[in-house]
């Protein structure tokens, strides 16, 4: 069963490209790209005190924010935020989520507004994480999955999928082969595309990552904020995230945001620098070369003063040793941002005097 026509209005959708808007459920817009919703909800009120937010609720405190309602929950959300002071930064433990991993935040937003919307079946394409968390969530909601993955996704992952009750579909070649399937079965059959690079609910979802680490500094913002980028869910989340409570006046600016990226699979960064010609296949989970919201990811770079940087296989798994070394269990993927975060002070972007938020974003359970 597919999505009603004529939605909430908070759950209307707009296309930025071309400035079409939607009173049914999409999962593009006519002109080919990406939707989002309509409009945003902005507290009106001043910044909270802590009393005045359920934490115990988790990222759902945040509600004010978020145009779904918590129909599929975990009680996800609030990881710590922990010192690291070998890294002379703060870590978001991301990785302590219910399946493991950050995309836990977006799957239950887009989960429960596909079960608002009365939706029987969903499909995803994902490397693992993603897939995962939309199979467990997908669960928690009562709608049947199924996850489209490379043939070569870890074990780990696949067994997370199944024993949620979804169908991983296997399919041979690179990532953009896998979604190129998924789409097609989403065109072809009577499914709802759950997507984390297409659907507006992943994004409110991943946004919560920013009014957490604001709500743990007492609402003041990092100078800066580095995270893995492949089709950019965290990274776009945090800079939407921050841009929300710097327009509620709940921050008073917005930090610098830096995208890490595999070599080889960095077309952000290419787009930017001159970068290494090698391929780094340790960061599996980032192996994205064409990024859906690639032009948003540039914007948000350029409106925040941050870049983008493509990192080797060497300096990933140099940075995945000592990460745990020092206690914080994480998956290769994750490694990326901290590596990058060590490039950008060996070059002086950043220096030892700059705060800044690292998110860890998966556990290494899952390797």
């Amino acid at each position: 069963m597919t999505a009603p026509s004529n939605l909430p209005s908070r759950l209307r959708l707009a296309c930025d490209s071309c400035g079409s808007t939607f009173d049914e459920w999409r999962w593009r817009c006519s002109c080919g790209a990406p939707l989002d919703f309509d409009s945003t909800p902005t507290p009106t009120s001043p910044t909270p005190d802590d009393a005045d937010l359920d934490y115990r609720r988790g990222l759902w405190a945040f509600d004010d924010f978020l145009p779904p309602t918590p129909q599929a929950t975990l009680g996800e959300g609030m990881t710590p935020l922990v010192d690291a002071s070998e890294w002379e930064a703060s870590f978001k433990l991301e990785y302590v989520f219910p399946t493991g991993s950050f995309k836990d935040r977006g799957a239950t937003t887009t989960l429960s507004v596909a079960s608002e919307l009365g939706v029987e079946r969903i499909v995803e394409d994902s490397s693992g994480n993603a897939g995962a968390a939309i199979a467990t969530y997908a669960a928690r909601a009562g709608i049947d999955a199924e996850i489209y993955v490379p043939a070569s996704v870890k074990p780990a992952k696949v067994r997370a999928i199944e024993r949620a009750g979804a169908k991983p579909v296997r399919i041979e070649g690179t990532r953009q082969d896998v979604t190129d399937a998924c789409v097609e079965a989403v065109e072809e059959g009577n499914a709802w595309y759950a997507s984390h690079a297409w659907n507006p609910a992943f994004f409110a979802g991943t946004a919560t990552v920013a009014y957490e680490i604001a709500a743990q500094r007492d609402w003041t913002a990092p100078d800066a904020v580095v995270t893995p980028l492949g089709h950019g869910t965290l990274f776009l989340g945090a800079y939407r995230g921050f841009r929300d409570l710097y327009e509620a006046g709940w921050i008073d600016r917005i930090p610098e945001l830096y995208g890490a990226q595999a070599a080889g699979y960095s077309p952000i960064a290419d787009a930017r620098h001159h970068t290494t010609t090698e391929t780094n296949d340790v960061a599996d989970g980032i192996q994205i070369r064409n990024p859906v919201r690639e032009t948003e990811i540039h914007e948000a770079l350029d409106e925040t003063g941050g870049d983008a940087i493509a990192l080797s296989a060497d300096a990933v798994e140099d940075e995945l040793d000592r990460l745990h070394r020092h206690g914080f269990y994480t998956e290769p993927t994750c490694a990326v941002a901290p590596a990058a975060l060590r490039e950008l002070r060996l070059s002086g972007v950043l220096t030892m005097d700059d705060d800044v938020v690292v998110p860890l974003t998966g556990s290494g359970l899952k390797s």
